[in-house]
């Protein structure tokens, strides 16, 4: 299967890049970057810029992203127009946005999550389920991430909260609250907080908390390596191959749905 990596000089790109190489199924069709980056103009290992993707697009099978918000939809359009298969791990992104996705996802199959790992997918149906059953409890949501990181809260934590708001039926619009900063107010019922760390060279940490009257449950997924991000990006992609037009996540790719 031949891949494109879009951002592929970034983190995770470059994650992706160790992964594919290792697999003896995959082979490496782009490594792209926008133009100007440092690994273009030091002629690194084959990375050529973003404006060339539709010269690759002819001999790729599907695409991975892990840019920005604002060029993952280029690409994506891009990508369009030779109907090849894309996988999102970008975030960031406005609801504005996402509903473009979901257009363009009627053309060609789309795999759009926030996480790639298998824990943290497995950690979406676990807080589905104990929101469902001790609807009475509060909800907080803290995230952990290096001090890189740019949007916040993470993709992920945006992700926990709208699964856990939409298992109460309620809509995360209504009921989120991100950071809280006051010296006199008391947290309202129904509420879920959501709070963002940015700090040193931290991967990946999420932890949801259901307390309730004398005790509380903690779920928490820590991410000790971004290979684990890239190998779910990969797995993904080898998924979307051959499936339908949609929009997809990583709950269809581990058949967790």
């Amino acid at each position: 299967m031949r891949i494109t990596i879009c951002g592929a000089a970034g983190r995770m790109g470059q994650a992706i890049i160790a992964v594919a190489k290792a697999d003896p199924d995959i082979q490496i069709a782009g490594a792209l970057e926008y133009d100007g980056n440092e690994a273009i103009a030091a002629g690194g290992p084959i990375i050529a810029s973003i404006k060339d993707l539709e010269k690759f697009l002819t001999e790729t099978d599907v695409v991975i992203d892990f840019t920005n918000p604002e060029s993952a939809l280029k690409n994506l359009e891009t990508a369009k127009k030779y109907n090849a298969p894309f996988v999102i791990g970008t975030t960031g992104f406005t609801q504005e946005q996402k509903n473009t996705i979901s257009e363009i996802a009627k053309s060609i199959p789309v795999v759009f999550s926030p996480n790639m790992s298998v824990g943290v997918n497995i950690l979406f149906k676990l807080v589905e389920e104990v929101a469902k059953k001790i609807p009475d409890y509060d909800i907080e949501i803290v995230e952990l991430h290096h001090n890189k990181k740019k949007d916040s809260p993470s993709g992920t934590a945006a992700k926990l909260a709208e699964v856990a708001a939409s298992a109460l039926g309620e809509n995360i619009n209504n009921v989120g609250v991100y950071g809280r900063h006051s010296s006199n107010k008391a947290r309202k019922k129904g509420e879920i907080g959501v709070l963002s760390v940015r700090a040193g060279d931290i991967i990946g940490d999420h932890s949801v908390y259901f307390a309730g009257p004398g005790e509380r449950i903690e779920l928490t997924h820590r991410a000790h390596s971004r290979d684990t991000f890239a190998a779910g990006a990969v797995r993904a992609a080898k998924w979307v191959v051959g499936q339908k037009p949609g929009l997809y996540d990583m709950l269809n790719a581990l058949s967790l749905k």
